[in-house]
């Protein structure tokens, strides 16, 4: 590794040592800062290249989701750091550890109108943890280390540091020798109160229908083992969020899915209203209690008592008054499951009343799955999916009713699978790269990405990055030629939609083949499953587009009897 003096480092090799210390042995970046990089390079740490800064802040969410390890990204500054200001506001809002090592105009230069100068403390304020500007070349391991330290502990978020290219290169005094790895998600653990434990034991003890909630905090701690107890111990129905799915076996007897905003027609949780509506105790772990993930906070009941596990305090209560157990979701449950063992019998009816929604459910949607329409059912797509899941594929969906897609008609395999999805800011785009953040934290699982047609037209580029990379997804495109929940909405709102909302034509899989990918264009539903088989065998991407049905929903509570009538007035029935 080339150094500015034999016997002093210069402040970026010492950045690409620190990052060696602290376990990243991959960096998602576009050659800048170009000291950095290279600095990396020299010690065998792997720079990932995106194309543009959205899709790599994203790629390093996917990652850091699959890990367990904070991840790394780099921009320049000016227009490219702008353009980390959404996947790092995602981030925040998802609790994902993002540490962004920006450049920074050289120190002299600071508000001199230099090129690309901007006030990147104030961007980057609204979306961080953390951010700081290191302007002194003996402080560098102390700024990385903060800004691990903030990233991994407490609740989990994005930082940034910027780093004045001046100072990247200068050399820095022999750095004291550290060994402390602070990547790791999470950095830190503390249990809830004892007393409080103690107490929210005997209320679920007492209750007649207790209820589990489980969110993305979960994944977060890594709790699925103790939620998934909370089943086969306790006897606790589970429901999840849309971030939580994958945290218990859905095929568990008391398993209800997910139950957010997603109870409309078509619904497989669609007939278990009537056991959240009864819950008189409800247990929430690790949820921000949001608005989709509550159904605008009409779902659950008011007259229950609440208890809530989170490791940020300031969560607890916002939306729900709750005994407060602040703490790390898997000690906490540990201690409260300890603390109610042998306490609780098994619940058959429940058990019962959850098969009974089942076999509804499966009745329903039946001729759904086995249609051979053209255009396609994207029900009948994630049937076909099913077929070839294994426990240990990763499900990656786009913002919008791909997330949903999966969320609904995709049953996870058993307690800790991965269905990731831009649940934080829910912006379109994000499904591909963080499909190749996954793969990279993850390259013997299978990754499987589900997107729309309009999410995918803001990464097209990142095609070019999976054929340069070698990175194997199987991506299916929604091709429906419309922004779909865009124009549902439209609908349900205003009686109609703007013209903003329909597309022209798009062959995604030329476009694929353009990059060098394998692209497959599908119009027949026979045609998907063994294609997808195909891809799934290949050590290369592929991308399936698929067209798809423009009218086809998911089973969104909001839309339930609005669309339809909307739809059937427009066709003047």
């Amino acid at each position: 590794m080339a150094t500015t003096s034999k016997e002093l480092p210069s402040v970026a090799e010492v950045v690409a040592l620190t990052l060696k210390r602290h376990g990243v042995d991959i960096i998602f970046s576009q050659s800048l800062p170009s000291a950095v990089a290279l600095a990396c390079e020299d010690i065998g740490i792997r720079q990932y290249t995106y194309r543009t800064e959205n899709a790599g802040g994203a790629m390093a969410d996917g990652f850091a989701r699959m890990s367990n390890h904070a991840a790394v990204v780099l921009a320049q500054n000016g227009p490219a750091a702008t353009l980390l200001v959404a996947p790092l506001t995602e981030a925040q809002k998802a609790s994902i550890s993002v540490v962004a090592l920006i450049q920074d105009v050289n120190r002299p230069q600071t508000d001199r109108n230099a090129f690309q100068d901007a006030d990147h403390i104030g961007m980057f304020q609204s979306c961080t943890k953390w951010i700081r500007r290191c302007n002194d070349p003996d402080r560098i391991a102390d700024y990385l280390d903060m800004a691990f330290t903030q990233a991994c502990t407490g609740r989990p978020g994005p930082v940034v540091l910027m780093l004045p290219a001046d100072v990247l290169l200068e050399q820095t005094k022999a750095p004291v020798k550290r060994t402390a790895q602070l990547a790791s998600i999470p950095l830190d653990r503390f249990c809830a109160d004892p007393a409080r434990i103690k107490e929210a034991a005997k209320l679920i003890a007492d209750a007649k229908h207790p209820l589990v909630v489980a969110g993305g905090g979960v994944h977060l701690s890594q709790a699925c083992a103790e939620v998934a107890a909370l089943q086969s111990k306790l006897h606790l129905p589970v429901m999840t969020t849309v971030m939580g799915k994958g945290c218990v076996d859905e095929s568990h007897a008391l398993s209800m899915g997910v139950a957010a905003y997603n109870l409309g027609k078509l619904s497989p949780a669609r007939d278990l209203r009537g056991v959240i509506e009864r819950a008189d105790v409800v247990l929430l772990i690790g949820t921000r209690t949001n608005q989709n993930g509550t159904d605008s906070w009409q779902l659950y009941p008011d007259g229950a008592r609440y208890i809530h596990i989170d490791v940020d305090g300031t969560e607890i209560g916002r939306n729900y008054e709750a005994l407060r157990l602040v703490g790390d979701a898997k000690l906490t449950l540990a201690a409260l499951i300890a603390e109610l063992d042998g306490k609780l019998k098994p619940r058959p009816a429940v058990e019962k009343e959850i098969a009974a929604a089942r076999k509804s459910y499966e009745a329903v949607i039946a001729p759904v799955i086995h249609s051979n329409q053209s255009p396609l059912r994207p029900e009948k797509l994630m049937a076909d999916i099913t077929q070839v899941m294994t426990p240990d594929t990763i499900l990656v969906a786009d913002a919008s009713y791909s997330t949903l897609w999966i969320a609904c008609y995709l049953r996870a395999m058993l307690p800790g699978q991965r269905f990731i999805t831009p649940r934080g800011l829910a912006g379109l785009g994000w499904g591909l790269p963080m499909a190749i953040g996954a793969k990279l934290a993850a390259p013997k699982s299978p990754v499987v990405c589900v997107v729309g047609d309009g999410g995918f037209g803001h990464v097209w580029s990142e095609l070019e990055t999976l054929k340069r990379t070698n990175v194997a997804v199987v991506l299916t495109v929604l091709n429906n030629g419309v922004l779909a929940y865009q124009k549902d909405a439209e609908d349900v709102k205003f009686g109609r939609h703007s013209s903003a909302c329909r597309f022209s034509p798009v062959d995604h899989a030329a476009v694929a083949r353009a990059c060098g990918l394998k692209g497959v264009r599908i119009d027949r539903a026979a045609d998907y499953l063994p294609a997808l088989r195909e891809a799934l065998a290949s050590d290369e991407s592929t991308l399936i587009d698929v067209v798809t049905d423009p009218e086809a929903y998911p089973p969104i509570t909001f839309f339930e009897g609005t669309l339809e009538k909307v739809r059937a007035a427009r066709e003047g029935k």
